[in-house]
């Protein structure tokens, strides 16, 4: 079977766009060969990219689709026959099928009986359907931002394409796209190859085709040559080693096609800044990786990753200039630095009143003040709970948390809005507890950054953050769909992972109430809208079962350090037998319930002992009862595991009530007293977890 073999090529792809795009590319021409039946049973999808390309190579494509009978239904029997004879609409039906009128059958379907045809469809040549569906694909491509380039044409890329690549073995497949035609020619790097195009004559030869050409269209391949040379560079100063950074390696790896390392030097003079300035100087500016010392200390070297290679002279010549670059940029870091000192924090706050937060919610000095209430609070919350807070710093912290959006060096490095705050309070001894505050409000700025290490942090970090969406919320602003211009949604998770990870005896209900915005948090979208964020946090982030979550999360999530605890406890009883026995029972119930209450039949509020006939349910209640105390104890004292295997008892009795009892009889009395248990019953033991939630084999 022949390989099949599609190339993008492109002006550069930014590089944050690129793994994604390359995974839909390959995704969707996978699914396009299966959708058409063209994908053999041994076929294997590779995918690859560069800045200047995207491709997608998959072995064992059939060479045509197989030939297939498709039944068509036409018009009604009735319609087409007419006193056993064929009217026209039969004859149209047979002229469209292909078909002659004598072989029209009648089949009958749900809707009655109806003219039917078989027919052979004949199948496809690959390359004939490939020719008709990939440009549709291609021009489906997600793109964060898209471009137009050729005056009144309708098509959209990330950037022009310049050319296209397609061959099914040896045979070029006639795609077009963007005014640009298919053949058989790539190209190489473009310095160290040059403008000359590369042949690829079959798609086995692609990847080495490629690298005679200087490119390294494997992304992993990349990335391994370019960690392989930070180590051997490195290795060249006596005790060195590179700061380790995957973020980096990713964007470096996606802006490379034939990537080499190169070391590079600043004066010892500028580790008097600070590091965090330093490296996101170095990291988010130049695409530099920091050096460091045996002891962790920032060196002063640097190491850039280059897309080329050279000789001595020219790696001379590039390292002078990355070498300027940088020194000319922590120049201007150490001159904001010393610039900023001139006005201190405390003298900052009431600049704060021209720099706008929101067009309908103020300035930054408003939100400062709205954060203050909301941290006051908070703290003495946790104070009542018997947890320490330092209150004089963490209301100085608060106060001083957005000043250094007047600072000259946040202006310039916006990275660093806060961490310099932090940094500046150091500096300017207002105490390292505030200083920390701070620093780490921002954090976690993703779900896998740590949170705040201290508890003024954490309850900056809270405050601030619940404070902004209840606000946005309040005047309408909740995401909707993929939107959220104001990133509420990472800034919930922050909400969440830090009730989550801390040890802050905080509840959504006691933000709510912190900020003010108890009629705003009760509503029904702000409540969806955390609950949306809770889910996330345990699927994605812990990696519990869904099903687990469901169950947990039904039976509430206010308390999210409590939530988590719950999920644990179920995660590690719900593969005993009798557990899950006992959910499939309450999700009988649960059903049993539902569809009495959609037919409007009533319900007891109480069980009466009296109406309990059958030693069956007679049991189900007298153990359900005895238990429930029980239980209830342990969820109070959270040991939610034991108080989830103490349930777990109830399935004998559940068992012998489902063999021995029917729930919806005739007699109502007793029909409504039967229902009210199985209510008591779910009622009273689904406080930890709606059981019924829980999906059973």
């Amino acid at each position: 079977m022949p390989d099949f073999l599609l190339e993008i090529g492109l002006e550069e792809i930014p590089a944050r766009m690129t793994a994604a795009a390359q995974v839909e590319l390959a995704r969707r021409v996978n699914e396009l060969l299966t959708r058409e039946r063209l994908l053999g049973t041994t076929a294997v999808t590779g995918s690859y990219s560069t800045p200047r390309r995207l491709a997608v190579l998959v072995s064992s494509v059939l060479a045509a689709q197989a030939d297939a009978e498709e039944q068509l239904t036409g018009p009604s029997w009735s319609v087409a026959f007419k006193n056993g004879e064929p009217t026209p609409a039969a004859q149209a039906f047979a002229k469209k099928a292909g078909v002659k009128v004598s072989a029209l059958q009648k089949i009958t379907n749900a809707k009655g009986e109806y003219v039917s045809a078989t027919v052979l469809r004949k199948g496809r040549s690959a390359a004939d359907v490939l020719t008709e569906q990939l440009p549709k694909e291609l021009a489906a491509l997600y793109w964060p931002k898209n471009m137009y380039w050729r005056a009144g044409k309708p098509e959209r890329f990330v950037r022009p394409v310049k050319w296209l690549l397609a061959i099914l073995d040896h045979a070029i497949v006639p795609v077009e796209f963007a005014g640009v035609h298919s053949g058989n020619l790539s190209y190489g790097h473009r310095i160290l190859h040059g403008e000359h195009a590369v042949t690829i004559n079959k798609p086995a030869e692609y990847v080495a085709a490629l690298e005679s050409a200087k490119v390294l269209v494997d992304v992993e391949a990349r990335r391994h040559r370019i960690r392989k040379a930070l180590d051997d560079v490195t290795r060249t100063v006596a005790g060195a080693r590179w700061r380790e950074d995957e973020a980096l390696v990713d964007t470096v790896t996606h802006l490379t096609e034939w990537p080499s390392v190169l070391l590079g030097n600043f004066e010892a003079e500028y580790l008097s800044l600070p590091e965090e300035v330093l490296v996101t100087v170095m990291r988010d500016h130049q695409k530099y990786f920091a050096v460091e010392d045996a002891a962790g200390k920032l060196a002063p070297h640097f190491l850039t990753v280059l897309n080329t290679e050279t000789n001595a002279q020219g790696i001379a010549v590039i390292r002078h200039g990355n070498e300027r670059v940088l020194r000319s940029r922590f120049s201007d870091a150490r001159f904001f630095w010393d610039f900023d000192q001139k006005i201190p924090l405390v003298d900052r706050v009431e600049m704060l009143k021209s720099v706008t937060f929101q067009k309908d919610l103020g300035s930054y000095f408003v939100k400062t003040e709205a954060n203050l209430q909301i941290v006051e609070q908070l703290a003495s919350m946790v104070k009542q709970h018997g947890v320490e807070v330092e209150e004089f710093s963490l209301l100085r912290a608060t106060k001083l948390a957005k000043t250094d959006l007047t600072a000259e060096l946040v202006k310039e490095f916006t990275e660093l809005q806060g961490i310099v705050g932090g940094l500046y309070a150091r500096a300017q001894g207002l105490g390292e507890i505030a200083a920390q505050a701070i620093y780490s409000q921002y954090t976690p700025a993703s779900t896998d950054d740590a949170i705040p290490a201290t508890v003024e942090g954490q309850i900056l970090g809270l405050a601030d953050r619940f404070q902004t969406i209840a606000a946005m919320f309040a005047i309408g602003l909740e995401p909707t769909g993929s939107k959220d211009p104001f990133a509420l949604r990472r800034a919930a998770n922050g909400v969440v992972k830090i009730l989550a990870e801390s040890e802050l005896p905080l509840t959504f209900s006691d933000l709510s109430m912190a900020a003010g915005a108890a009629k705003a948090a009760s509503s029904d979208s702000l409540t969806a809208f955390f609950r949306e964020r809770v889910e996330f946090y345990q699927r994605d982030v812990r990696g519990f079962n869904y099903d687990v979550v469901n169950a947990v999360l039904a039976a509430g999530f206010d308390d999210v350090r409590d939530t988590m605890a719950r999920a644990d406890a179920l995660t590690a009883v719900r593969g005993s037998e009798d557990f899950a026995a006992i959910s499939a029972a309450f999700k009988r119930m649960k059903n049993i319930g539902r569809q009495a209450s959609e037919k409007g039949i009533a319900t007891d509020e109480a069980v009466s002992d009296v109406l309990l006939t059958d030693p069956a349910e007679l049991a189900l209640y007298q153990h359900s009862d005895k238990l429930a105390p029980l239980v209830e104890k342990l969820r109070t004292e959270h040991k939610y595991q034991e108080a989830l295997e103490q349930i777990a008892t109830l399935r004998p009795h559940v068992d012998l009530f489902f063999d021995k009892v029917m729930v919806m009889v005739d007699d109502s009395a007793v029909r409504q007293n039967r229902l009210a248990l199985i209510a008591k019953v779910l009622i009273g033991f689904s406080s930890i977890a709606d059981f019924s939630e829980i999906v059973t084999s």
